[in-house]
């Protein structure tokens, strides 16, 4: 939703730049990740659409959810957050620091489904293609895909590449009902 990406855009940059100031990229990381992760939970959801409960009381029982997890800035980040109603954008404030993060370390997650599991020889080759074709630092994933019948998917950032047998008979379908 544009609207969310828009209202999260001020407060992902500014605990980037937070981040960045202290030097503390990987714990601004872990610490949005795991607020994040929180607001799906049933629980938390629940508190946070409460009206019976004050922004700033919600804030500090996010916080003591994790207690040991979080330092003093994130703490005073998700009162800002509390103040301003806007906890809900929790986890699209965490993707829009990560892909600022990305940025700043020029690297890209990288994931490769296949219908087969890699070896350790084939992942390492497209990790260097994929290293010359984006000029970035990647961070390889994969994970197995039976019904892809041979090949792979790759999803790299915002491009997707399907060399999978499925995809290659899903567009030979389309094109023969063009035909």
């Amino acid at each position: 939703m544009a609207e969310l990406a828009t209202l999260a855009r001020p407060y992902a940059n500014a605990a980037f730049d937070i981040a960045k100031g202290e030097s503390s990229l990987d714990a601004w990381s872990n610490s949005l990740g795991l607020l994040a992760a929180a607001v799906h939970a049933p629980a938390v959801q629940e508190l946070l659409s409460s009206p019976d409960i004050e922004d700033d009381a919600k804030a500090l029982r996010l916080a003591d959810m994790f207690r040991d997890e979080l330092n003093d800035r994130s703490r005073r980040f998700l009162s800002v957050l509390a103040e301003n109603k806007r906890l809900e954008l929790l986890p699209e404030i965490a993707e829009q620091y990560e892909v600022r993060r990305a940025e700043e370390e020029q690297s890209l997650d990288v994931e490769i489904i296949s219908a087969y599991p890699l070896t350790d020889e084939q992942a390492s080759k497209l990790k260097a293609a994929l290293h010359r074709k984006y000029e970035r630092e990647i961070n390889l994933s994969s994970s197995v895909d039976a019904e892809l019948m041979g090949g792979a998917v790759i999803r790299a950032g915002d491009n997707v590449i399907d060399g999978s047998v499925r995809g290659k008979l899903e567009k030979l379908r389309e094109s023969l009902q063009r035909s």
